[in-house]
């Protein structure tokens, strides 16, 4: 898949808002054994998802920004940080640049929301490609789904 074109847009319909929630159900739950219980939330509802789609509409990527109380409870209250989540890549488009284009366009959406800056829960073994992209981790690891995360932070 070298090469492959691909574009990223905010998941708008409801056919994208699947595309998304099927990425994730391949990455988090497939791959990575997270419970489907708790992969999806309440969240999902009002959050921004973002859709990386290649040109014949399948879809290689996805993340999620939530603002407001949603992204205040998780992080530290502030109603000036979103909250970015649920960053989730195929495995054959890995490598690509798909992943910096969501956060990228995660971030847009963030400024176009009035935020200041954005706060994730990232796993340890991603800290470097969050950290290349201007986020800092800050506080303790602790698990999450099973899995070793940090917190993060960029201003934007």
């Amino acid at each position: 898949m070298t090469g492959t074109p691909y574009t990223v847009r905010i998941a708008a319909e409801p056919a994208d808002r699947e595309a998304c929630f099927a990425v994730r159900k391949k990455v988090f739950v497939g791959e990575q054994g997270v419970p489907e219980d708790i992969e999806y939330d309440v969240h999902d509802a009002t959050a921004v998802h973002v859709l990386a789609v290649r040109e014949d509409g399948r879809p290689l990527g996805t993340g999620r920004l939530l603002s407001g109380a949603a992204a205040a409870a998780k992080t530290g209250g502030d109603p000036s940080v979103g909250s970015l989540g649920r960053l989730a890549v195929v495995r054959e488009a890995r490598g690509l640049g798909v992943g910096v284009a969501l956060v990228r366009a995660i971030e847009d959406a963030a400024r176009a929301r009035g935020l200041t800056a954005v706060d994730l829960h990232a796993q340890t073994h991603a800290l470097g490609f969050y950290e290349r992209l201007g986020y800092e981790a800050y506080g303790p690891e602790y698990p999450e789904a099973g899995i070793a995360h940090r917190a993060m932070r960029r201003a934007l």
